[in-house]
């Protein structure tokens, strides 16, 4: 289906073989630290704050050309918009609070203020809300469009790889290579945005080819149905990559200053990726699979190398989010959960080595989970659907204790969230036509929501 020169493949080759490199240089001095291994001893400056902030926000690359094939600009205002307003509202509220408290992980911080069963709940809905899962499986769709592998062997392979990039030198590892992804990636979405403009020309061509509404930022859609994604963009509150990250800076300025920066980036590289694929529109029409827009239309119009160094921009975008979801998922396991299963207490061996291990562990887990699914975006809508609605408020009050509930109500929270959400979920997917235009995500907020302001009536109350 692609066709690559040899060049293409020496670029591809290349990209991989740098990052393995890059993730095997970085040494633990002290291999029963969790912050050298977590956060890179908390000595994470600006520029990587915002390069690694960055890089790791577009794992679903495939999914964002999918979405602006298909209904056009309201793929940035629906994709992109929403999650710079929440992204700034972070920065503003969050971001500092976050760094102040000089903790690991979420869990953590809902562990000291709602109590263990509520941080072991939400560890475990973090564990599966960070899985890599997703991003496994777009990387295997990849290998599997470029190199005809069977879908066994590319999820292995896709595993294999992200394994090594982290595993050695923890967080830093996932750094450095967040880092090189980052020039890839924009390397990658400018040259088919240039080319695309040197064929082609500018919004002329744009407009003479595409549907009408792929070029109205609300793409006729109701406002009812953007204030949805907005909604849903109120997750990032909840991201344990944005905690990780303001964790591992140096002070609280950089946590501050550095969101807002990733959101000039992001801006941009919407702009790069929202183009491609209304050039992919242009070009094909209707006549191609919409998740494939991005790599057809790079197959048709870039030459020897270029193309190479666009596919080595898309599993730049996929590896730097599935290595710090790999790294985060296998974080909150051996820093959140296996502490409380007694089990594990005889097992004797640094946390570095164990971290390790359960890098492995959680990989595997991963790759089960891919072998058993043929949808990226249907992992994350039930991923997202089920562990996101228990967690948001609870983390939001446990930094403004003002807004902050009993341990009972915290508790509470978590599981009604998820089961009500569980259950809209499955009588959606049974067919109950009244549910159908339903988002169990959103009934699982609002229950929550419920459950919040029952819990300040009462502590007004007393």
């Amino acid at each position: 289906m692609i066709s690559f020169s040899n060049y293409d493949l020496l670029i591809l080759i290349s990209f991989f073989l740098i990052l393995v490199i890059i993730g095997l240089i970085p040494a633990i001095k002290d291999k029963n630290s969790k912050g050298e291994y977590l956060l890179a001893g908390r000595k994470l400056g600006l520029t990587l704050f915002v390069m690694t902030n960055v890089s790791t926000w577009y794992g679903g690359i495939l999914g964002i050309g999918e979405f602006t094939y298909n209904y056009g600009l309201i793929s940035w205002t629906t994709q992109g918009l929403p999650y710079y307003f929440f992204a700034i509202l972070f920065a503003f509220f969050l971001a500092k609070k976050v760094r102040k408290s000089n903790l690991h992980t979420i869990p953590e911080k809902i562990k000291q203020i709602y109590g263990v069963r509520a941080g072991i709940i939400s560890a475990i809905f973090i564990f599966f809300l960070a899985s890599p899962a997703p991003y496994l499986l777009m990387s295997a769709n990849i290998f599997e469009i470029i190199f005809g592998l069977d879908k066994y062997y590319a999820v292995y392979i896709s595993a294999i790889v992200a394994v090594l990039f982290v595993i050695k030198g923890g967080y830093k590892s996932d750094l450095f290579t967040d880092v090189f992804q980052f020039f890839v990636m924009f390397l990658g979405f400018i040259s088919i945005v240039y080319f695309s403009y040197e064929k082609f020309s500018g919004i002329e061509y744009l407009v003479q080819k595409l549907p009408a509404d792929h070029l109205n930022p609300t793409g006729g859609f109701s406002i009812y149905y953007l204030i949805t994604w907005f909604i849903i963009a109120f997750w990032t509150f909840a991201d344990p990559g944005f905690h990780q990250r303001c964790y591992s800076v140096k002070n609280e300025k950089i946590a501050f200053k550095g969101i807002l920066i990733s959101v000039v980036f992001w801006i941009l590289f919407d702009f790069l990726t929202t183009s491609t694929g209304l050039y992919s529109k242009a070009y094909f029409g209707d006549t191609i699979e919409a998740v494939m827009s991005f790599p057809l239309y790079a197959n048709a119009i870039l030459s020897s190398g270029w193309k190479g160094l666009f596919f080595a921009g898309l599993f730049a975008t996929i590896y730097s989010t599935l290595n710090s979801f790999l790294f985060i998922s296998s974080s909150t396991l051996i820093n959140d959960i296996a502490p409380h299963l007694k089990a594990l207490k005889v097992y004797k061996k640094s946390f570095v080595t164990k971290m390790r291990y359960t890098i492995i562990l959680t990989a595997l887990l991963s790759v089960i989970i891919v072998l058993f699914s043929e949808s990226v975006v249907q992992l994350w809508y039930i991923l997202g659907s089920l562990f996101i609605p228990g967690l948001i408020f609870l983390i939001i009050a446990a930094y403004y204790p003002k807004l902050k509930i009993s341990t009972k109500l915290s508790e509470m929270q978590l599981m009604v969230g998820f089961f009500v959400s569980l259950t809209v979920f499955i009588l959606k997917t049974s067919g109950i036509e009244l549910l159908m235009e339903v988002e169990p995500l959103l009934i699982g907020l609002l229950a929550v929501a419920l459950i919040q302001l029952f819990g300040h009536y009462k502590r007004l109350k007393n």
